[in-house]
């Protein structure tokens, strides 16, 4: 096991349920190790909805696709992108309901989109890294299309049909006041509240924290707003993904923050202990988003293990 020196859950229903719409931005250049690679920044049209995805690095380098959070979308993982693109070809996207993808309210299934994705940017097999929902979508791409899958890193984040978990106190009062946002349409409310449940967690005060850490969280958060009342309806796997992750091949990283919430700590020690090739990483002094809490923390054991892993 992993453990964090220095430094999911059943989701919510967050904010970034509901779809973005916004314009694709134009591609710039960036420079790796003395070659130029253009970052592309376009949408992908398919049934239902144009997904706004990125990449970096080399695409004949080995492929990552990165899946967001819940209270979040594809920038939270721009601190990483930069040294991972060094020795990757890194695919980002977002998910409907979230940042620039623009969606129709009608079924979907999150694992097409995430193969959708992959096929456009000529990507046979990657390693799937997912923070929360992220992290169940990609469970769920990988107990279902092994074949597309070299790897699985899981942040917060459980499987499909993961029973209830018992919440404390504080984690029920939380949830309670979330339910009272959405019911009251407060949207800017409901943002914040996901925010001191998610990324503080229960057991924290944001006046503790690092001032910048929440700001980053909010605005990952708060972006979601004006989408508020879009409405795709995510098909559910079947069967679910927690009877099946015994069967995974490869290597997996599974990983999560010590202040999380009761049902992610769960989940996180049952698949560490029911992933065949699980290595677990407990964050130090994180919550949800131990990545954008703790960014080179997160990145230093990352590119480990991938290192470690021939990935």
């Amino acid at each position: 096991m992993i453990e964090n020196p220095t430094s999911t859950p059943p989701i919510s229903l967050s904010l970034g349920d509901r779809a973005a719409a916004q314009n694709s931005k134009p591609a710039d250049v960036r420079t790796q190790a003395g070659r130029y690679y253009a970052r592309t920044m376009p949408n992908l049209n398919v049934a239902g909805a144009d997904l706004y995805y990125e990449t970096d690095g080399d695409p004949a380098a080995p492929a990552l696709l990165l899946i967001h959070a819940g209270i979040a979308n594809l920038r939270m993982w721009d601190p990483q992108i930069a040294a991972l693109a060094r020795h990757h070809f890194v695919v980002r996207f977002d998910t409907r309901g979230f940042g620039q993808t623009v969606t129709k309210n009608v079924g979907f299934s999150n694992q097409a989109d995430a193969l959708a994705v992959l096929d456009h940017v000529g990507v046979d097999r990657a390693t799937l890294i997912g923070c929360s929902r992220g992290g169940s979508i990609a469970i769920d791409v990988a107990v279902e299309h092994p074949e597309r899958v070299a790897g699985l890193v899981v942040i917060g984040g459980g499987p499909s049909g993961f029973p209830e978990v018992e919440l404390t106190d504080a984690e029920d009062a939380l949830f309670d006041a979330l339910d009272a946002a959405f019911e009251a349409g407060d949207w800017p409310q409901l943002a914040r509240l996901e925010v001191e449940l998610w990324a503080v967690g229960p057991l924290r005060s944001a006046a503790d924290l690092d001032p910048t850490f929440i700001a980053a969280a909010q605005t990952l958060n708060l972006a979601n707003v004006v989408h508020a009342e879009d409405a795709p309806v995510p098909q559910r796997l079947d069967p679910p993904a927690v009877d099946r992750v015994v069967d995974l091949e490869v290597p997996a990283l599974i990983a999560v923050g010590e202040f999380d919430i009761t049902p992610a700590l769960a989940q996180y020690e049952y698949l560490l202990e029911t992933v065949p090739q699980a290595t677990g990483c407990t964050f130090r002094d994180a919550a949800h988003l131990p990545s954008v809490e703790h960014p080179e923390e997160f990145q230093r054991v990352l590119i480990s293990w991938l290192a470690q892993n021939g990935l």
